[in-house]
């Protein structure tokens, strides 16, 4: 029965494979079937977690059939040679940039990735517009003898690619864990109350920060307990307005229709909405 495997290259790159009769583990380098060749990469799941991970992904695989498959584990003179090829990758961004430059394309050249047999050559980039590059490619294709892929990428996908230090003092998690990116919208900024100037909710990318997501949810359930903003009750004192609500100690701020203010928690508002006072209050609002 064949396996299944998740195998990583370089960056966020990733692809899933079969293999059978190998012993596979995650941290292993192997060699796996490529377009026209081979190349080499990282096990970073195996079995059930590869299957759950490749079928949560972007595109999806429900009923996963790898069309290529892992040929064996990599020697060690191999894994030489392919960091031999990573310090090569600081001379192809340099060329590609000056040939970028030659042919006055709008174009920001943001990674390049060697083939592990060198039959294949990905130039990552960045361009806010479309590009003719078919030229440059074929520059490229002289330069290097290789099959050259040139792969427009977003600014997001470019700082998950190149990595770099958030505001947190971590490296950032979509070049680290995240296993993909997903859409940020300002919504979850404001449903936090936090601060809506770019600056400070923006990462490395000059985007919204993935990590904006990942407390939304406990604030958007920790909300649902206290009135909403804006909605007039009826309490103890008569009808007052909830001006704001602090869901870390459990107190609501309300304001009278005199413009007096008071902060009370969570539990006495429950009560007061409750109280008899407060059902008069209502009783005398509907007669009136």
């Amino acid at each position: 029965m064949a396996g299944f495997a998740e195998i990583r290259f370089k960056g966020t790159r990733k692809a899933y494979y079969a293999y059978r009769g190998i012993d596979l583990r995650p941290g292993q380098h192997v060699i796996v079937q490529a377009d026209r060749g081979e190349d080499l990469g990282e096990v970073s799941a195996v079995g059930a977690i590869a299957e759950r991970k490749c079928s949560s992904s972007n595109g999806g695989c429900a009923t996963p059939t790898p069309e290529h498959s892992v040929v064996r584990l990599a020697r060690t003179e191999e894994v030489d040679r392919w960091s031999a090829l990573r310090s090569d990758e600081d001379r192809v961004r340099s060329e590609t940039r000056k040939l970028v430059t030659k042919h006055g394309l709008k174009m920001k050249v943001t990674e390049a990735e060697w083939q592990f047999d060198r039959n294949k050559l990905i130039i990552y980039f960045t361009a806010e517009k479309r590009v003719d590059f078919r030229q440059l490619v074929r520059d490229l294709a002289r330069t290097f003898r290789a099959r050259i892929e040139l792969k427009q990428i977003g600014v997001r996908d470019e700082a998950a690619l190149l990595g770099g230090v958030g505001r947190c003092g971590r490296e950032l998690c979509c070049s680290t864990w995240l296993p993909e990116l997903k859409p940020v919208s300002l919504q979850l900024a404001k449903d936090q109350k936090l601060s809506l100037n770019p600056a400070q909710i923006s990462g490395c990318c000059g985007r919204l920060m993935c990590c904006l997501m990942y407390e939304h949810k406990t604030y958007v359930e920790a909300r649902r307990r206290f009135p909403r903003e804006g909605r007039t009750i009826r309490t103890s004192v008569g009808e007052e307005r909830v001006v704001g609500v602090d869901i870390w100690h459990d107190l609501v701020t309300l304001r009278s229709q005199e413009g007096e203010r008071r902060t009370v928690s969570l539990d006495d508002l429950k009560q007061e909405v409750g109280s008899p006072v407060a059902r008069r209050h209502q009783q005398d609002g509907s007669s009136s």
